[in-house]
């Protein structure tokens, strides 16, 4: 009866012990997947002409005349768009048209006087011109359709007359023609809202297909090239077509979200075809590609990662890193080879042995305030290093927060050494030291890696730490380890805090972290097969 409840009771913990490490092998895949997932998005993504075009100006990468002959194919796409725009303008731009109108009066004055006309001619034409110029300023300041109408057919009957033939006069005619094909459907009163609206519209359409070939190239860097990704492509392509609003459903009743299609604001005027040609052209205006960009891993970023890669920030954590575990495994091993080895059980050790418990427990936020106070702001200047925040001032903090738990992990390595290892080595005349470093040392040596690696995973993914002592969000790669440096921690934590950063760049904060996560493991696995190895050399494989 006894064997049988055993054997009910050791079956129960096996299948426990299983469905745990199912679960948590659950729980892994659930953080992991969608990180994963989205990082991957950051190396390997559908581009458009405009990310090819970004990475041939910005790192002279790719086809030179293959992408220039991409770039002459989707701006011929392009080009209708262009030209409803500015066919719309025409009835709308009302000021710009004025100006034009005022100008071509001056011209014919001045061509009269060129051609020797003088007299009542003159007199005569010159009053034309100023009759032709007034209706034409009215009907581009009027609301009415009739007196619209009436103006422009005023002008119009001119269009035969032979002393303006050949002349500068013929340019009013050209905008007259021009005005009432373009204002055909518009409704004259809702000039301004149609300015609005167009102008919300030319903005969406400069994020999707970067600025107009004829206009000065932006200030910023993301405003000179439209969308470089399918995806964000996407999102554009459907801000273009619908328009959020919040709309009221009845008296007393909440506001409920809704989405309108665009088009309803330029129903019945020439615009509205550009709501069928873009979504039925996107492609040959963007030329998607499957592209892998391995560059993402050894490029600057630029704009605040909205373009390039994550360079410096891998170069920063492994520095940091670095400068930590040379700090701290000395000094964590020595330490815990004094405690391992001493006899002593006074006051004095058990106050150390506390002191590390509690160093264990500390959050990592309050190392940081003590590396800012005492490495940034007290001892670095003491050597004449300068107060400022740097790698050596990360890494000593790092350091410092890695140590308890090098110390322990260490410490509990060395006391699992068998003692007839120790007992063997002095009975042949080895001293203390030497019995140390030959043969206990070496046997604990897999379970003091064991202690590194742990400290390593931590030191490589603290941020609060670095917050005050050594990161920037931006800046330059840095020559010595006197200056700050990005990480990849920090420089996630950065675009999440970020105004609209993360936003508008999602894949580059999930290719940080994930990218961070690789690195980790590199590390780790690096260390992990050192310890293979000893272990296997303490065995005599």
């Amino acid at each position: 009866m006894r064997l049988a409840l055993r054997l009910a009771i050791d079956k129960a913990f096996t299948a426990a012990t299983a469905i745990a490490v199912i679960g948590l092998a659950g729980l892994l895949i659930a953080v992991l997947g969608p990180m994963v997932a989205g990082g991957a998005q950051a190396v390997i993504f559908t581009s458009t002409i405009e990310f090819r075009r970004m990475q041939l100006n910005l790192y002279n990468r790719g086809d030179h005349d293959q992408i220039t002959r991409q770039i002459a194919r989707a701006s011929a796409a392009r080009q209708k768009v262009y030209d409803l725009i500015d066919e719309f303008k025409q009835g709308i731009d009302t000021q710009y048209l004025a100006d034009q109108v005022r100008r071509i009066h001056r011209q014919f004055g001045q061509e009269l006087k060129e051609r020797d006309i003088t007299g009542p001619t003159y007199a005569e034409l010159r009053a034309i011109s100023a009759q032709i110029r007034d209706r034409l300023e009215h009907a581009l300041h009027t609301d009415d359709q009739d007196i619209w109408r009436a103006d422009l057919d005023y002008v119009l009957g001119f269009s035969s007359d032979s002393r303006l033939i050949g002349t500068a006069a013929e340019a009013y005619f050209r905008i007259a023609r021009q005005l009432k094909q373009a204002t055909n459907g518009l409704d004259l009163s809702m000039r301004s809202q149609y300015a609005l609206a167009l102008k919300e519209l030319e903005d969406i359409l400069q994020e999707l297909l970067g600025p107009r070939p004829s206009s000065a190239a932006p200030p910023l860097l993301r405003q000179q090239y439209g969308a470089t990704r399918w995806d964000q492509a996407q999102r554009l392509l459907h801000r273009l077509l619908y328009q959020t609003k919040w709309v009221e459903q009845g008296r007393g009743r909440p506001l409920v979200r809704m989405e309108v299609p665009r088009r309803q604001r330029f129903e019945g005027t020439c615009l509205e075809q550009l709501f069928d040609y873009v979504p039925n052209h996107i492609r040959d205006m963007l030329l998607p590609r499957l592209t892998f960009y391995w560059q993402f891993f050894i490029d600057d970023s630029l704009e605040s990662h909205t373009f390039g890669g994550v360079g410096p920030e891998v170069l920063g954590s492994i520095l940091i890193t670095l400068m930590a575990m040379a700090v701290a495994v000395p000094l964590g091993i020595a330490s815990a080879a004094y405690l391992a080895e001493t006899r002593s059980t006074g006051l004095p050790i058990r106050i150390i042995r506390m002191c590390i418990n509690t160093l264990a427990g500390v959050p990592s936020i309050v190392f940081g305030l003590f590396g800012l106070a005492f490495f940034v702001l007290t001892f670095l200047p003491a050597l004449g290093l300068g107060a400022r925040p740097s790698i050596l001032a990360a890494g000593l903090t790092l350091a410092v927060l890695s140590m308890p738990v090098m110390i322990r992990s260490s410490e509990e390595a060395i006391k699992a050494v068998p003692s007839t290892y120790k007992e063997a080595a002095l009975a042949l005349g080895a001293g203390p030291l030497r019995t140390f470093l030959t043969v206990t040392f070496p046997a604990a040596l897999p379970g003091i890696l064991t202690g590194i690696i742990l400290s390593l995973s931590r030191v490589a993914g603290e941020t609060a730490p670095v917050l005050f002592t050594g990161a920037v969000a931006m800046g330059p790669i840095p020559k010595s380890i006197l200056q700050p440096t990005r990480t990849l921690a920090y420089g996630s934590y950065d675009m999440a805090v970020g105004d609209r950063i993360a936003e508008l760049s999602p894949h580059n904060q999930y290719g940080m972290v994930l990218t961070l996560v690789m690195l980790i493991l590199s590390l780790n696995a690096m260390a992990i097969i050192l310890r293979a190895r000893a272990s296997a050399k303490l065995r005599g494989h």
